[in-house]
């Protein structure tokens, strides 16, 4: 499979600010394009391989890097604010708004990792979409996340986040080990939702759970039985807040593509294209499984 090389756009995000986005054109007229919105602290780097691989099955494929992450970190953390919600609200949004541009008429897939498929509802023009695919998608109340990491979480939210990020101006995850670095007005919005039992729905009220109740694209959740953050309840609870999209759960165990480990994050890499990319993912694309490049 040839490795397709990104063009890198810098994108308006229409509060001021210019988010670094990756495109990954294929050869040919793109059948559909796919956005992928990352997970929390992750970079759009990480995405690449996976973006790649798509952009050979010729699909049109965006990454982005939301403000204060990765290259769209132009100021230090300290001195940025936004939150989650902005990163919806303008990030999202304007990313989106370019994607369904360049598509046209063909179908557009919104890939969520993690928080990525928290803040849909709040992102401007997302019924546009042709499907939702959520991977290793939930709701982060502490008390439901796996047990491996209960006690972590309970220490994150109860101290580390709440001593270190008025220390420093922002919580240095990175220095820690622990996400990774985060703006203040991020982490802050972050912890009340995950301190809540229906965590963003139950700190931001009732236009909350009216944004979740319009979506009405059809949604699939890819989930792992193996996920050190989410436990199938995470899960559960933040898909259960979608409640007019035509939904599909497929919670997917490791020994079932024949590996040891998948995990929060497996899913993305290279090892799993003919597995849970070729087999689980295109047909949520509607593209088939024998017309796959490997």
């Amino acid at each position: 499979m040839a490795t397709i090389q990104a063009e890198a756009r810098s994108i308006d995000n229409g509060n001021g600010h210019q988010l670094a986005s990756c495109w990954y054109h294929p050869e040919g007229i793109p059948r559909g394009a796919v956005l992928i919105a990352p997970a929390m602290a992750v970079k759009q780097d990480f995405y690449a391989h996976f973006a790649s691989w798509l952009a050979n099955q010729g699909f049109l494929v965006v990454t982005f890097d939301y403000l204060g992450m990765g290259q769209s970190c132009h100021i230090p953390l300290r001195q940025l604010e936004v939150d989650i919600l902005d990163w919806a609200r303008h990030d999202c949004s304007a990313v989106l708004a370019n994607v369904v541009e360049a598509a046209g008429e063909r179908p557009i897939y919104w890939i969520g990792h993690s928080v990525g498929a928290q803040i849909l509802p709040l992102v401007q023009g997302h019924e546009r979409l042709t499907r939702i695919v959520t991977i290793a998608a939930g709701s982060g109340y502490w008390r439901e996340n796996s047990p491996q990491i209960r006690r972590q979480a309970w220490l994150l939210w109860h101290g580390l986040a709440p001593l270190l990020t008025p220390l420093f101006g922002y919580f240095p995850g990175g220095r820690i080990g622990a996400v990774g670095d985060l703006p203040a007005g991020v982490i802050r919005q972050w912890r009340r939702w995950c301190l809540h039992p229906e965590y963003l729905v139950g700190v931001e009220g009732e236009p909350m759970r009216r944004a979740f109740a319009e979506v009405q694209t059809p949604l699939t959740s890819l989930s792992f039985t193996d996920d050190e953050m989410m436990s199938a309840r995470n899960t559960e609870s933040l898909h259960g807040f979608y409640t007019a999209a035509p939904k599909q759960m497929r919670r997917i165990a490791p020994n079932e593509v024949g590996a040891d480990r998948i995990g929060h994050f497996g899913f993305f890499r290279r090892a799993f294209a003919p597995t849970l990319w070729t087999n689980y993912l295109l047909p949520e694309l509607n593209f088939g499984n024998d017309q796959a490049v490997a």
